[in-house]
């Protein structure tokens, strides 16, 4: 892609500050979506709870990418934070599809990135899934579903809707590898449950890129898993996070203890996800970091 006009929701996750920088290196124009007052030109108000978007501010922008959304690890899964999470994706994509349809042609974005992720499988176990696999069963994956199904107005609209379904993503700045990594310096890291559970898992530099690829590929829609090629259990993280710290990981933390700590939340944690990039791989997208061990190493 020249030289774009690109509206980012989320802009400030983990995410959404690397892809900021890394368009703005390269010299595109980021527009911001803020919930508070706009202190610019490249900030639009908007609020995803609510489903409110100052769509005149996404007139002349050539794409949009939401990764907005309440973080789903971030509290205890009470009935009040779970729909919190779901009303953050859901209400806030509704209102940023409805905005990108009702603009006018000339001035309507071309790109629609969406986000999403592999929670929309559910529980596979070691049963590997690509993009034509159905959605599973249970919360996450009801979410993703109607999630994705918000971005509909755009669809129809014409403009090229793509979701980003992302994995774990690998980083010492956020998301769950932002929590193991300190735990795991400290000697306290190990395996859940049994630790026979699959990790889908990306290194944020990939995440980066791939989102990259999706916007500047013409033609591409529809479902990508945002996932390296090479899954792998959490006995295996486990081992890969002690042998490149250097620390020993003798700790295990049981399954009834996750749940009574966690909660529901648990089964996200315990629950196996072997998630395989095919459509990414099948578009031309190559990983920078493709297994674990190398992954783990480009976050430090």
């Amino acid at each position: 892609m020249e030289r774009a006009r690109i509206a980012v929701a989320g802009a400030s996750g983990l995410i959404g500050t690397a892809l900021v920088r890394s368009l703005t290196a390269d010299g595109h124009t980021v527009v911001r979506l803020v919930r508070g007052e706009p202190r610019g030109a490249d900030e639009v108000r908007w609020d995803p709870e609510r489903g409110s978007v100052d769509a005149a501010g996404l007139a002349g922008c050539d794409a949009v990418v939401n990764l907005a959304g309440a973080g789903v690890g971030d509290h205890r899964w009470t009935d009040d934070y779970k729909a919190r999470i779901r009303a953050s994706r859901v209400r806030g994509t509704g209102a940023l599809a409805e905005a990108v349809a009702g603009l006018p042609e000339d001035v309507r974005p071309r790109v629609f990135v969406n986000g999403s992720a592999i929670g929309y499988y559910g529980e596979t176990g070691d049963r590997a899934v690509d993009e034509s696999a159905p959605p599973g069963e249970g919360f996450l994956p009801r979410v993703c579903v109607e999630w994705e199904s918000a971005a509909e107005p755009a669809r129809e609209a014409g403009v090229r809707t793509v979701f980003a379904r992302t994995g774990l993503v690998v980083a010492r700045g956020g998301g769950a590898w932002g929590r193991l990594f300190p735990l795991f310096r400290a000697g306290l890291g190990g395996r859940m449950g049994d630790g026979r559970q699959y990790w889908s898992f990306i290194a944020l530099h990939d995440e980066v890129a791939a989102l990259r690829h999706l916007l500047d590929t013409d033609g591409l829609s529809g479902p990508f898993n945002l996932t390296a090629p090479h899954p792998v259990t959490n006995r295996e993280v486990t081992a890969t996070m002690a042998r490149v710290l250097r620390r020993p990981a003798v700790f295990a933390v049981p399954e009834p203890v996750l749940r009574t700590v966690l909660g529901e939340m648990a089964g996200d944690v315990l629950g196996s996800a072997r998630v395989l990039p095919a459509r990414l791989l099948e578009s031309g997208f190559r990983f920078a970091f493709p297994r674990i061990e190398e992954a783990v190493r480009a976050a430090l």
